[in-house]
């Protein structure tokens, strides 16, 4: 009976602590989060063009790892890089910078060249100016338009959910240097009157 006892007490602890709010969470932002919900969702579009310079003597793209055979596989399999490419309005690199695409990109298929993407969109300039993106999916590199997945975002784009269609704009063999367009479609929640 006393084990019985103490294992229902436990429980009942258990319950009751998983019921209250955590005492140490910002009670301010717990609220206006509870408030983004009664937001309006709104959707935009955006096309920028991501600037990816896997070569010359600034490049973007670094490789980090590679598995003991990717060397003999044909779709590169393993290899693990980050990247830092500038995000402009246009495709030329001289045009409007509004931001960085950062994150990783593994080359995880052995059948076809396709690569694994978790990417951050950081808007640093514009409208959505100290916002991201988050996007992920797998980009088939042998597909003209390639479809990837946006699962949250932050500023602006708080619980931001869409995805994006990519193509290979232009690349550069001889310098390794390829322009990439992306145009995103994303529904979010304008938190803009949460806090009313």
């Amino acid at each position: 009976m006393g084990k019985f006892s103490t294992l229902t007490f436990m429980f009942c602890a258990l319950v009751i602590g998983m019921a209250m709010p955590m005492a140490h969470a910002n009670a301010q932002e717990y609220a206006r989060f509870q408030n983004i919900y009664l937001g309006k969702e709104t959707t935009t579009s955006i096309q920028v063009f991501v600037q990816d310079e896997l070569g010359g003597q600034n490049p973007t793209v670094w490789e980090v790892a590679r598995c003991n055979f990717t060397s003999n596989s044909a779709t590169s399999f393993g290899q693990v890089r980050v990247l830092d490419d500038l995000v402009t309005t246009g495709p030329d690199r001289s045009s409007e910078r509004v931001g960085r695409a950062q994150g990783l990109i593994t080359s995880a298929d052995f059948h076809e060249s396709a690569l694994t993407m978790n990417l951050n969109f950081i808007f640093t300039s514009g409208q959505y100016n100290g916002s991201t993106l988050c996007m992920l999916g797998r980009n088939p590199l042998g597909n003209q338009y390639r479809e990837l997945a946006i699962v949250g975002g932050t500023g602006v784009f708080r619980m931001a959910r869409g995805y994006a269609i990519t193509n290979t704009y232009s690349y550069d063999i001889e310098t390794s240097y390829g322009v990439l367009e992306y145009n995103i479609y994303v529904a979010y929640v304008d938190t803009s009157h949460a806090d009313q």
